[in-house]
């Protein structure tokens, strides 16, 4: 990374040659798998040291202190400042992409070159050719990759997700999921007062916290979007590179099996923090904590098909609802793994699924295939709300290969 950012993000436009996915990474049996991590601050995060078929064999930052700190987290004495330079590091079988998410595919596409499997932080990519370009490298060189989607992993989502398979909800005909995060200002720009990457980046450009939600547990795609954002006259709105007029955006989704969807993504908003869901069906529905105090929420309809009268003298059906004990779902994980970690503890479990994918020579759970159905519909939501909420269709890529 001894070259400057401007030059990678200019690099990551450019065509990924054909024929250029030659080399294939697998771990042998027995041995760990040998990781590299590139990207020193939410890099740092996960738990590479404590997976018994894992090791961290090389660090890789431009900023001398977080290249100290993740060569103190995960124990590794290899350390880089050129991520070209990390690559070439002989003890590599995969790479963990933890940077600006404008470097995101351009940095997962020279790893495929140089046959390592890749798991990236969000988003998949910038933007609907980038996700493109992220799935053919996938398919051309029989590479593992993951995206480190949190919410799939929040202890609630994976309850959801096993109800959902059971049939618990009956049908789920409609999904909501939101992502509330002010104050963000101070993430806009760096120590020397330059803009970041983050500087007035489109929220539906940042959608996998809640679409990493509402795609598992329904097990349908978004496949149309009507998106209304809204933005006031600050500077942000007016100077970012990306020509984002939105604090603020909602989408208004249909799914591939005819159901309907509510995402919301806010960076400036009077309201708690958060990434939470909410799942109705005809048979029970799940409704996630809100910041403001309300706990995870089962509500059931009683199957004796008993009724009830409300206070205005009509009447309701045997609803129940209760406040429900989410289970940490640690009983999935290596004894060495079960520690707090972050986003919801969903740290650990990415660690493990990427690791375990790789061991097991098969697609990670959030492989590309889902992270592009977790990126993409936020991008076409983003293009639906420039249009004053034009209905648009969104591509289904379709799912990984059995």
């Amino acid at each position: 990374m001894a070259v400057s950012r401007r030059s990678l993000l200019m690099s990551a436009g450019a065509a990924f040659g054909a024929g250029a996915l030659e080399g294939t990474a697998k771990a042998s049996t027995g041995k760990p798998v040998r990781i590299g991590i590139v990207g020193g601050g939410f890099g740092s995060s996960f738990q590479w040291h404590l997976h018994p078929n894992a090791k961290v064999t090389a660090v890789c930052d431009i900023r001398p202190d977080r290249l100290e700190k993740l060569s103190t987290v995960y124990r590794c004495g290899n350390t880089f400042k050129n991520y070209r330079d990390m690559l070439k590091h002989p003890e590599l079988d995969a790479v963990g992409v933890f940077t600006p998410a404008p470097l995101h595919v351009w940095m997962a596409l020279e790893a495929f070159k140089a046959g390592k499997h890749v798991i990236s932080a969000v988003p998949a990519g910038m933007s609907v050719e980038e996700c493109e370009r992220l799935i053919d490298a996938v398919k051309r060189s029989g590479l593992r990759y993951m995206m480190a989607e949190t919410s799939y992993y929040r202890p609630e989502v994976m309850t959801c997700m096993e109800w959902a398979r059971a049939g618990k909800f009956g049908t789920i005909f409609y999904s909501e999921a939101e992502y509330h995060h002010e104050g963000l200002l101070s993430l806009y720009f760096d120590d020397r007062g330059f803009p970041t990457w983050r500087h007035g980046l489109p929220p539906m450009h940042y959608p996998t916290h809640c679409t990493g939600m509402v795609v598992p547990v329904t097990g349908e795609r978004l496949v149309e979007v009507q998106a209304v954002g809204w933005g006031d006259n600050h500077e942000v709105l007016q100077t970012n590179q990306y020509k984002n007029p939105f604090w603020n955006t909602t989408g208004f989704f249909k799914t591939s099996g005819g159901h309907s969807s509510r995402i919301s993504v806010f960076w400036h908003v009077a309201a708690g923090g958060t990434e939470r869901g909410a799942f109705y069906g005809d048979r029970m529905s799940y409704i996630m904590a809100r910041p403001e105090g309300s706990p995870n929420t089962v509500v059931s309809i009683s199957k004796d098909g008993k009724t009830a009268i409300d206070a205005n003298g009509y009447p309701e059906g045997d609803v129940h609802q209760e406040k429900f004990a989410q289970p940490d779902h640690w009983e999935r994980l290596p004894e060495s793994m079960r520690v707090k970690s972050g986003h919801g503890g969903s740290h650990v479990f990415i660690t493990k699924e990427f690791i375990d994918a790789i061991v097991e020579d098969r697609h990670p759970s959030v492989n590309v295939w889902e992270a592009v159905a977790y990126t993409v519909p936020g991008i076409v939501a983003h293009q639906s709300a420039l249009k004053g909420g034009e209905p648009m269709k969104i591509r289904d890529y379709g799912k990984a290969p059995a």
